[in-house]
């Protein structure tokens, strides 16, 4: 499993590879659509290929309380069980348990949480987590860490940086299947001290990748900026970088320009439930009376099937009257619209124009809506 940097921009830090999993080679920079619950909300896999998927992400906690890693690896591992022929990465489910403040007991070997299902206690080490998403099968598993909120007392982000380290060797210890890479995670939060402290830490083991957590949990956009291009350059120049939970279009494309190579997040399609729709023109809320007549294309300048089949009003009509087509429709358009976004960020770096890609989307209509 080889990471491959075939160009850099001349002009920025933004970087064109490829990756080499078990299930496939994936081409980078790339957006990774979230199936949470070993399925992306509305989408079959069929119409993820067509799109143009390479990598779709599944959820360690929400799997692991239903239907049960046990079963899962019963039914031949995560590819088996969704039918997706493409590499899958876990997340270690730690920014789930750690979101749920109230209910947890944190400590230096694991961390105790209780289910949003029925509310039964579980503790996790490291070791368990790694156990766990060998169970779940993934190419791409990451390792157990605490992910801290914003805002957060520095010394409380210490002690994270501190702990997320300590679990990231125990992970690296027990790992056992050489199908799967395994990504480190740096923290850190805003403080830039933190952060090269945890880039130092984690960026020294033996990882296959680096995923860098904490961020976009709330923090200002520019603040995210502050510290994001120093951490992307001091991580290893020969394995993946990926941003974890971004799929705000402007700050891919900016953290593309930093020398960041992975993203994911539920925007596209949490959105799209919500009657939301990306644009070359900037969000379009879809429930807003000037679409009733309104019967050209959602985007006349996307070759989605959303958009070269239906109208604006079609779209309006099914997300006024709640019917699931059209969630469905937003959904694949969404996830078009991230998707074709990001390959066409992979020949611009290619072609050595990423500087002037970069500036066109920021002087577009769009950059202004994200």
């Amino acid at each position: 499993m080889v990471f491959t940097l075939l160009t850099t921009d001349p002009q920025t830090a933004a970087r064109r590879g490829t990756l080499q999993t078990a299930h496939g080679e994936v081409q980078t920079p790339l957006f990774m659509p979230v199936g949470t619950r070993a399925t992306v909300k509305g989408v079959q896999t069929p119409m993820l290929h067509s799109l143009g998927a390479q990598v779709v992400l599944a959820n360690t906690y929400h799997l692991f309380l239903r239907p049960g890693a046990d079963l899962v690896a019963e039914a031949g591992g995560l590819h088996r069980f969704m039918n997706w022929d493409l590499p899958i990465l876990t997340d270690s489910g730690g920014f789930q348990v750690f979101s749920l403040a109230d209910t947890l007991k944190l400590h230096d070997d694991g961390v105790e949480f209780a289910s949003i299902i029925d509310g039964s206690k579980h503790f996790w080490t490291p070791e368990d987590n790694m156990r766990i998403q060998e169970q779940l099968g993934a190419d791409i598993i990451m390792q157990l860490d605490q992910c801290t909120p914003y805002p957060a007392e520095q010394s409380f982000v210490a002690d994270a940086v501190q702990r997320s380290a300590d679990w990231a060797r125990r992970c690296l210890a027990v790992r056992t299947r050489a199908d799967q890479q395994l990504f480190g995670i740096v923290q850190g939060g805003v403080f830039a001290d933190l952060r090269a402290e945890s880039v130092e830490r984690i960026g020294g083991l033996d990882f296959d990748g680096f995923g860098i957590g904490g961020y976009s949990v709330g923090e200002p956009h520019e603040l995210m900026f502050e510290t994001l291009p120093e951490v992307a350059a001091a991580l290893p120049v020969d394995k993946p970088r990926y941003l974890m939970g971004v799929g705000n279009p402007t700050t891919i494309l900016e953290a593309i320009g930093a020398g960041v190579d992975m993203f994911d997040c539920v925007l596209p399609t949490r959105t799209a439930r919500m009657g939301t729709a990306f644009s070359s023109a900037g969000r379009m809320n879809l429930r807003n009376a000037q679409y009733a007549r309104d019967f050209g294309p959602l985007d006349p300048q996307c070759a989605c099937g959303t958009c070269t089949h239906y109208s604006r009003a079609y779209l309006r009509h099914l997300v006024t009257t709640k019917e699931m087509l059209g969630a469905i429709l937003l959904s694949q358009h969404n996830l078009h619209y991230l998707l074709d976004l990001t390959a066409r960020t992979r020949a611009a770096i290619e072609a050595g124009e990423y500087r002037a890609f970069l500036a066109e989307w920021k002087a577009s209509p769009a950059a202004n809506d994200y």
